[in-house]
């Protein structure tokens, strides 16, 4: 039986990767510092996901095991794994790094030449990337030889609503039915893993962005617009009329960029955003619109799905008057359990809106930035 590592037992790597690859086979080790979830999943040696949508059922997830990504044990079960997910956050991906380059350093001391691959599975542009990267700076020249010869590090795109309902077993995870996790090929050392509802493709970057820009882009601008209302969840926020309307707008705008830049079949990407806005509507899922939006520093970012699609569809001469919107409620967002809310209401309140909304979206078009403040004025 082959044997992947997956970083993170939280509800996405329980919830999506780690289900998946068992369901594909996969005896998975679970690597995470959460010692009480580490220790009920080698407890029981199984969970549940229940999927929750417009048909349900259970799922039982076995051939599972837990490890404390800190202990020298994690090493070891890297050492001897043919694959090694992730599902930890860009963040802590330069914290796993020295770990996995010691797992790397002692399979090529015990002369291990089958090849490896890594993927991680985070919900950005080319996370596995950024991984590698941070891999390579813990190891040696030889590890590195060895490392470009047999482990494979590839970029991928994931699509899984899995939001953190409580059930009565703690370790249960509740999903939605849909989900899509794309790697590109080029990345992968060796025969590709055989893993049900991982797709393989050549151009990553438009099933990237066609994820950032349609899931991503209207999930957080129904969350901040949400969030502006008082509506607690998601499905509730999306029910209201005007915001539906600005929500379904903003992913036309930014779907309009995408069929410019990527060629995308009109129709077909039309069928996707109704997908997606459906999804929005699961009322089983019951996704706060805090845990939608936060972190709203990141998703103001020049690269990531409020700014990047408005800059997208911009330079094609195309309306943004929505995306504009989604970025106007986004920097209201106010929360003081959020450290990047709270940074961001520090930065408005020192800079004034224009400057601080300068400084993070990374914007120099002055139209857009005057257009941005107007609607932040509106929203107030």
């Amino acid at each position: 039986m082959k044997k992947a590592v997956q970083f993170g037992a939280g509800n996405i790597g329980r919830g999506f990767i780690g289900a998946l690859l068992s369901q594909s086979g996969y005896q998975v080790v679970f690597a995470d510092v959460a010692e009480a979830i580490i220790d009920k999943i080698n407890e029981d040696k199984t969970y549940t996901v229940h999927v929750m949508d417009v048909d349900c059922k259970d799922q039982k997830i076995e051939n599972i095991s837990g490890v404390n990504s800190t202990k020298p044990e994690a090493i070891d079960e890297i050492a001897s794994a043919d694959l090694v997910t992730t599902a930890v956050g860009l963040v802590i991906l330069p914290r796993i790094a020295p770990t996995i380059a010691q797992a790397i350093e002692k399979r090529m001391e015990n002369g291990v030449k089958e090849p490896m691959n890594m993927i991680a599975c985070e919900n950005a542009i080319r996370g596995t990337s950024q991984l590698k990267k941070a891999v390579y700076e813990n190891l040696s020249d030889a590890g590195k030889a060895y490392a470009d010869e047999y482990v494979g590090f590839a970029d991928c795109a994931v699509d899984r609503i899995v939001p953190p309902v409580k059930s009565e077993n703690f370790i249960d995870v509740v999903v939605e039915e849909y989900f899509e996790w794309d790697v590109e090929k080029s990345g992968l050392k060796g025969e590709f893993p055989q893993i049900k509802g991982m797709t393989l493709v050549d151009d990553l970057m438009a099933y990237i962005e066609r994820k950032l820009f349609t899931l991503n882009t209207g999930h957080c601008i129904t969350a901040y617009l949400g969030n502006l209302r008082g509506i607690p969840t998601i499905d509730k926020a999306i029910a209201d009329e005007e915001i539906f309307g600005i929500v379904s707008a903003a992913m036309k705008e930014s779907g309009d960029g995408l069929i410019k830049k990527y060629g995308f079949d009109p129709e077909k990407h039309a069928a996707y955003i109704k997908k997606i806005i459906s999804r929005f509507k699961n009322p089983y899922l019951q996704d706060d619109v805090t845990r939608v939006g936060r972190e709203p520093l990141r998703k103001l970012s020049p690269t990531d799905r409020l700014i990047k699609p408005m800059m997208t569809a911009a330079g094609y001469g195309l309306p943004v008057d929505h995306l504009v919107i989604g970025a106007g409620a986004a920097l209201h967002y106010d929360n003081p359990n959020d450290k990047q809310s709270v940074e961001l209401q520090e930065k408005i309140g020192a800079q004034g809106v224009r400057a601080a909304a300068a400084e993070i979206t990374g914007l120099t078009d002055e139209g857009l930035l005057d257009a941005i403040v107007a609607e932040y004025e509106k929203l107030n």
